[in-house]
């Protein structure tokens, strides 16, 4: 389906350590993580907030299990007042010689300014709404960090997130009519886009010629349906199993169509199976490697 070589298949540690919420998996090593996930036969890995931060550490731990540097998160304060737009650029120049020194290409940014992913309040309802004269900063911010992105052979992809100032289509759509071809480009997350009331098919066929990176996250209707009648926080939502992996027979999203999609318009890049479930209750190693085999048989992957 895919040609070969264009595309690889990369995992996030979040199944194994959760960082919106650490209660799930607190204590599982670093190197338990990127050992279960090269046994489950994954190529790649995001960077999770346990992995070493000395890059020849890391570097050395990746190499001997094949495994390479998906992508990083980096949280963006641009709509903030008070000098945040400035520590904001600060902070990723200061990371940007590790990225570079572990080949790292792509860093995943979110808006956090008023985020409300990581609070005990309903997410869906206290989502922030960004006024016009803070829109017009995260923007001018994205870009700028763009610019240095490219400078240092990075590029930077945006994550809309559920509980943030970008969540739903309509604000995806603003954003790709804000932002520069080639200085930001889109991180699909299908199951995030469907918490936000989107499509994943209909952002894809959208904005696939900004998509750099698309995560294969499955969602569990029920439990959506839960949020919005119970108004549950983002972190209840984890706790009751909100998300799980490509495969899983209690998931509501048909990837296959979205990877055919991918492939015949010739999509190229990283493919990240995350999918922030209970360690205890979902065991990583045995549901990763079950979507692995499940992104095969679609794929040829």
């Amino acid at each position: 389906m895919f040609p070969p070589g264009s595309v690889r298949v990369a995992a996030v540690p979040n199944a194994w350590v959760n960082d919106d919420l650490p209660e799930l998996g607190r204590g599982t090593s670093f190197e338990q993580i990127i050992s279960e996930m090269a046994l489950a036969g994954y190529e790649g890995t995001e960077l999770g907030s346990t992995y070493p931060s000395d890059a020849a550490t890391l570097n050395a731990a990746l190499a001997v299990r094949g495994l390479s540097p998906s992508g990083g998160w980096v949280s963006t304060w641009f709509a903030s007042r008070g000098g945040a737009y400035e520590q904001t650029l600060e902070a990723f120049r200061a990371q940007i010689p590790f990225f570079t020194a572990i080949g790292l290409q792509d860093v995943y940014v979110a808006e956090v300014t008023g985020a409300v992913h990581q609070q005990p309040v309903p997410a869906l309802a206290n989502r922030p709404v960004l006024d016009d004269a803070q829109w017009d900063a995260m923007v001018r911010g994205l870009g700028e960090m763009g610019r240095i992105a490219t400078e240092h052979g990075l590029r930077i992809n945006y994550h809309h997130h559920t509980g943030t100032g970008v969540q739903s289509s309509e604000d995806i759509d603003r954003l790709m009519a804000d932002t520069t071809p080639g200085e930001t480009f889109l991180l699909l997350d299908t199951a995030h886009l469907l918490v936000g009331g989107g499509d994943p098919m209909e952002v894809l066929t959208k904005h696939e010629g900004r998509i750099g990176h698309v995560h294969l996250k499955n969602l569990r209707q029920p439990v959506l349906d839960r949020m919005h009648e119970q108004s549950l926080s983002f972190w209840d939502a984890l706790r009751q199993g909100i998300f799980t992996v490509p495969g899983d027979d209690e998931g509501c999203i048909d990837f296959a169509p979205l990877l055919r999609k991918l492939a015949d318009d010739g999509w190229s890049g990283w493919l990240v199976v995350e999918a922030e479930q209970d360690p205890a209750t979902a065991h990583p190693l045995e549901v990763f490697r079950a979507a692995r085999r499940h992104i095969a048989d679609l794929a040829g992957l």
